[in-house]
């Protein structure tokens, strides 16, 4: 037997990973809630489309880059506009007016980028020796493949080098890049192609690539799913979740083509939602859940091919609530980038329904001195911890009728027994975990040093 050694790394339960055995208990996957909007097409640039967000928190400010349509055309080709917001409390978002690209013969915008390439996915890179002109990068597709930008500040972009990093297309969507902090390397998710059992044909898929300088990068390998159906996943929205470090998620656009809710709609029959994955290496992901994570819902102009997708980021907005946001009504005059909220930790839980149930963890060390957790109850409803050793056994203090009954809404809240919460005599050495549930939600959990926040 080998324990998983989890340090105070804080534990989600977006995979059956943390289950050695279970009865009685579900895991249960919890859909945002959409709240307002954050990006309105108000302006001439914007009023053919605004999409393909990414947001990330950058010291006391949010920042945003997002694509613009606008029915201008250069070339024979629409023009490329890139834009820019950024919030201080990550709900209210204002369009600075930056001066930097001209549009209509006037600068008085928020646009950053107008070519070559589009569908910029931006990022802040802090590794060590970066040079303050790259600290900035960011991918954008054109033909023919992706290519690379830096930007010495997220406003003033330009290209790394005339050559794209990737050629082997096709790459039509909103590729994501980002340095993987957890593994000190760079990691691009992109478009793919994947069929059954192979690579050559079938259905929309995803792609990923790592690189050590942003410059060269390995071969383009498709996501593994196991032995899950294969379905159009158009996009994909990857984030590394930072307050569970090694955990990756993914929320990509599943598209149907195959329905036709609007008859006649011009551009082609089809419908999508946003599923949820996750993964713990970021190449093999779980896809427990094959329902929706967020659904069209009542408004009939997301009923029509792409009418909803996922935008990039997931930002902090409160101690106890995330922010996400989702694309909303394309092709539509009423085009939109809208705010979605949920429960901090909140994904996937452990339910537990009246009846009762529990769960029982693999071996696992852990360091710290207190044992916090994530957890909503009901008023009649608990959860309750039992520490047991390797073997199976209850410890000595921490057994299940030494333990407080736990119940209420709690985002980390501390378990405690009889004797307190201390339990660092234990850190270093193989224990499972045993909890037993009534009419409750089991989102996170973590051993901390004692007061950590």
């Amino acid at each position: 037997m080998t324990e998983r050694n989890i340090g105070t790394r804080r534990q989600l339960f977006v995979d059956d990973f943390w289950i050695d055995h279970s009865e009685g208990v579900t895991r249960r996957l919890h859909e945002p809630v959409r709240r307002d909007v954050a990006i309105a097409a108000e302006h001439p640039w914007e009023r053919d489309g605004v999409s393909y967000m990414v947001a990330f928190r950058e010291g006391d400010r949010f920042r945003g880059w997002y694509r613009c349509d606008a029915k201008m055309y250069v070339r024979k080709k629409r023009q490329v506009l890139i834009a820019y917001a950024e919030s201080s409390d990550g709900i209210h978002w204002e369009k600075p007016v930056l001066g930097l690209i001209e549009f209509a013969g006037c600068r008085e915008n928020n646009l950053v980028w107008t070519g070559p390439g589009n569908n910029m996915s931006p990022f802040r890179d802090d590794a060590p020796d970066v040079p303050g002109e790259e600290r900035y990068k960011a991918i954008v597709r054109d033909r023919p493949g992706v290519f690379a930008l830096v930007s010495p500040d997220g406003l003033r972009w330009r290209l790394m080098q005339e050559e794209p990093i990737l050629t082997e297309g096709p790459f039509d969507s909103h590729n994501i890049a980002f340095r993987d902090a957890w593994k000190d390397e760079y990691v691009i998710y992109c478009r793919g192609v994947a069929g059954e059992g192979n690579f050559s044909g079938g259905v929309r898929w995803i792609r990923r690539t790592t690189s050590q300088d942003f410059r060269t990068w390995t071969r383009l390998e498709p996501i593994d799913v196991g032995d899950t159906p294969f379905e159009h996943l158009y996009t994909n929205a990857c984030v590394p979740y930072e307050r569970s470090p090694g955990t990756y998620l993914m929320f990509p656009s599943r598209f149907v083509p195959e329905r036709e809710p609007t008859p006649g709609w011009k551009y082609g029959p089809g419908v999508n939602d946003i599923v949820f994955m996750s993964s713990r290496d970021g190449l093999h992901f779980d896809r427990s859940f094959m329902e929706a994570f967020r659904r069209p819902g009542p408004d009939e102009g997301n009923w029509h091919e792409r009418g909803v997708y996922m935008e990039r980021g997931i930002l902090q907005t409160s101690s106890t609530e995330m922010s996400m946001f989702g694309m909303e009504n394309w092709r539509l005059p009423s085009v939109r980038i809208s705010r979605y909220t949920l429960r901090t930790d909140g994904f996937v839980s452990v339910n537990a329904g009246f009846a009762g149930g529990e769960f029982t963890t693999p071996a696992l060390v852990f360091e710290g001195d207190e044992l916090e957790l994530n957890y909503a109850t009901s008023a009649v409803g608990s959860v309750r911890v039992e520490i047991r050793d390797a073997g199976g056994g209850p410890l000595p203090g921490f057994a299940l009728d030494k333990c407080a009954e736990i119940f209420g809404d709690e985002i980390e809240d501390v378990v405690r027994w009889a004797e307190g919460g201390d339990v660092g005599a234990l850190a270093g050495r193989p224990v499972r975990l045993r909890f037993v549930m009534k009419d409750a939600d089991l989102f996170a959990f973590r051993f901390r040093e004692k007061g950590a926040a």
